[in-house]
């Protein structure tokens, strides 16, 4: 009898553990201008953005379809943006207020088609998007084709500067 209460016990908190993703959250993001633009961001307020690259949901500038169920940007947020484009790609580079919404000391991290989970940028096949609190930084960068070195997913360490060059002012 012990053992199966323990093993109802273990199933109740593994399950407990789980990223469960409603329906309507908002995992699309989309990068149309330096006005209409979007970002992941973690799902509340005060969350590190490593430890909600599995469950963080989209915020944009504005309602747009191409992001449905998108929240919008915190008031004061974005403090400076620059649109970019070039070949097979469309991206936004800039700055953010770091004491507000996210962890001010957070180092960040990288959200992209693998995390959160359905993750995607509207009309590209791929994206890369990190948020870097600490040093007041965000990017994101859309990507046409999958097998495109413009969009590296795997470096999320290297930072902001060295992943999305543009302009950061």
């Amino acid at each position: 009898m012990l053992t199966f209460i323990t093993s109802i016990h273990a199933i109740a908190v593994n399950v407990n553990t789980l990223n469960i993703r409603d329906e309507g959250d908002p995992i699309t993001v989309t990068v149309e201008s330096e006005t209409v633009f979007c970002s992941f961001l973690p799902r509340v307020s005060g969350q590190n953005i490593g430890s909600s690259e599995s469950n963080a949901v989209s915020y944009c500038t504005q309602n747009t379809t191409n992001a449905p169920n998108a929240r919008t940007f915190p008031d004061g947020f974005i403090q400076t943006k620059h649109f970019a484009n070039g070949t097979g790609y469309v991206q936004i580079t800039g700055l953010i207020n770091r004491s507000t919404y996210v962890v001010p000391n957070d180092g960040g991290g990288q959200y992209d088609i693998n995390a959160p989970v359905g993750a995607k940028c509207t009309g590209y096949d791929l994206f890369v998007n990190l948020v870097e609190p600490d040093i007041g930084r965000f990017c994101i960068r859309c990507c046409k084709d999958a097998a495109s070195d413009k969009c590296p997913t795997g470096r999320s360490e290297a930072g902001c500067e060295s992943i999305i060059p543009g302009t950061y002012s």
